[in-house]
């Protein structure tokens, strides 16, 4: 197998959310901080999608803006067609590097400028990369990619406050586009979305995939939209990930058990008959984590080995996870 486009390695980000210093000092309160992603690794090959899915709060974000650049890693490294994404931007070939990776942004209502036309919005990265010469070019080339989009080219001239959600998220995607990326990091791009039109956009989504070769890094709290667009997916509990398998196997064999407590939460429209599990529990506050592994209170398999002893994530009959259980074959 060639070498991955993306190679992420022990990934960590930590954010200080202290109150001010003479809060603290009154109220004689330590420094509080967030472990919002903790020693995540994993790899996409060119041209396939992994999706990251998980609760709310979980990191998958914090994960997305790190792999851009948004956010600097607080241990760890992101390597990108084999180049440390934070040296390179922090040289002389930053601007190749944002050419070749852009994120699409999950609220289509806040990620476009309001006061700007589509035209100044899908144009702006053609422009600040240097990609057009003139007004008709760009003019253009915008009219292209929102036809790519299926939007009319004659949209160019209206603000973003005329167009419906889906149709926002299509613009944000031809903006996406502009540079003619290699990588996409799309942020829950269809969570705002009513279903059906979610339905569209995923399809634009594999449909340009599979003309560009583009390859995705796909985040999403909805096992069905992941089941529709992923070749691999990462499941995420309180900033670590704990199982990591390709799309066939972890719907239809799931080994750890926060993997099967959210696959049971999908409703049964096949009426099967089989039992469920309905999730259990709320996500732990991450400034006060739980010991060993930080899934143990909510899991029905859990012994005093996971409460002491943080699992690592290993391999197992091609599946990687994090579970003493699976480790120890008491999952079933």
């Amino acid at each position: 197998m060639s070498a991955p486009l993306v190679e992420v390695r022990d990934l960590a980000k930590i954010f200080d959310v202290s109150p001010p210093w003479l809060n603290r000092v009154v109220e004689r309160k330590p420094k509080a901080f967030v472990h919002a992603v903790d020693g995540v690794s994993f790899s996409i090959q060119r041209g396939r999608t992994l999706a990251l899915v998980g609760e709310s709060g979980c990191g998958k974000s914090t994960v997305a803006r790190l792999l851009v650049g948004l956010y600097g890693a607080t241990r760890g490294a992101v390597h990108f067609d084999g180049e440390d994404i934070a040296k390179t931007l922090a040289g002389s070939n930053a601007l190749k590097l944002r050419r070749r990776m852009q994120m699409i942004f999950q609220d289509p209502y806040a990620s476009l400028n309001p006061r700007w036309k589509v035209m100044d919005i899908v144009a702006e990265p053609l422009r600040e990369h240097a990609l057009v010469k003139t007004d008709g070019e760009a003019r253009a080339r915008v009219g292209e990619l929102l036809a790519s989009v299926g939007l009319n080219p004659a949209d160019v001239e209206k603000f973003p406050h005329q167009f419906s959600g889906g149709q926002r998220q299509r613009i944000s995607i031809a903006r996406a586009l502009a540079t003619q990326p290699e990588f996409l990091v799309c942020d829950e791009p269809t969570s705002a979305l009513d279903v059906s039109v979610q339905a569209q956009v995923l399809n634009i989504m594999k449909d340009l995939q599979r003309e560009r070769g583009l390859t995705y890094l796909f985040i999403s709290h909805n096992l069905a939209v992941v089941r529709h667009v992923a070749d691999e997916v990462g499941v995420m509990y309180l900033g670590r990930l704990v199982e990591v398998a390709d799309k066939a196997s972890l719907f239809s064999s799931p080994r750890h058990p926060y993997t099967r407590m959210l696959l049971d939460a999908i409703p049964d429209i096949h009426m099967t008959g089989r039992a469920r599990t309905p999730v259990q529990g709320e996500v732990p506050n991450p400034l006060n984590p739980p010991s060993g592994c930080s899934f143990h209170p909510r899991c029905p398999l859990a012994n005093e080995r996971c409460k002491t002893e943080r699992p690592a994530l290993l391999e197992i009959n091609g599946v990687r996870v994090a579970c003493h259980a699976v480790q120890e074959g008491r999952a079933g």
